[in-house]
């Protein structure tokens, strides 16, 4: 598989595994920030500032590996229901990640993509995230997609609903309708799927996250809260998903 950084060195890194069994596309449930807080005794706010660290780690290490695309769920849908403080301060750590990384970003030849829906989000979040999926924009490069304001069925019913749209317009056929055309109507049209999903905290659940691209995906689940994930984390998460058998619903190959 061509690799898009020319950056990147995979066994510089990680010796023991062949450039060809690095997932290329790598999703990330972020879990634990909360509890990361509460047992130092310290504001839930505190876990979520040092899990937004966490994820400059993350990024580098993923380059450096040669990990093509990224995807980071941040905030859920669900996630409106905590509370209005939190929700507040969670916006405003959006905001300035963005504006802190959006140079970055930019410099390496990292693509930003928003996964999500845009309404509800406010006013200011949504130009951040103008601005950086622009001032990044790329005919290719590593990608770095943040799932913000996301739902994976909230996300197969918006593309349900655009496939009625193009059928009731008379653009497409329902004949016409397969996984291809389901796929591009989803957020991520355009990405390959998810090889690899890592859940932090010790959660053994999906958690509504890319219900549909993560069918075929390795899972990786580690006991590390989220803002103490480390460079140690995706090695293992890595080498995990290196010696597995992907099988896609058929057989091995005899030996």
């Amino acid at each position: 598989m061509r690799r898009i950084n020319s950056k990147a060195d995979p066994l510089a890194v990680l010796p023991d595994v062949h450039p060809a069994r690095i997932p290329r596309h790598v999703a990330v449930i972020m879990d634990g920030n909360g509890r990361w807080a509460q047992v130092r005794g310290l504001p839930r706010l505190w876990g979520h500032r040092n899990g937004a660290a966490a994820v400059r780690t993350l990024l580098e290490e993923a380059g450096r590996l040669g990990i093509e695309v990224l995807t980071l769920y941040s905030f859920s849908i669900e996630n409106w229901k905590r509370p209005p403080d939190e929700v507040a301060a969670l916006m405003q750590l959006a905001i300035a990640y963005v504006e802190g990384e959006g140079e970055r970003l930019r410099k390496e030849g990292i693509r930003f993509r928003f996964v999500g829906r845009r309404e509800g989000l406010p006013a200011p979040v949504l130009r951040s995230i103008d601005w950086i999926t622009q001032h990044t924009a790329r005919p290719e490069g590593p990608t770095l997609c943040i799932a913000m304001n996301y739902g994976g069925r909230a996300e197969l019913v918006e593309a349900a609903r655009a496939l009625a749209r193009r059928v009731a317009s008379g653009e497409l056929t329902p004949e016409r309708i397969d996984e291809a055309a389901f796929e591009s109507s989803l957020y991520t049209a355009g990405l390959p799927d998810p090889d690899l999903l890592i859940r932090t905290a010790g959660e053994r659940r999906i958690s509504n996250f890319l219900l549909w691209q993560v069918s075929y995906a390795e899972i990786h689940v580690t006991d590390a809260l989220w803002p103490d994930f480390g460079r140690e984390h995706l090695h293992a998460a890595v080498r995990d998903y290196a010696s597995r058998s992907r099988r896609f619903g058929g057989l091995d190959a005899p030996g």
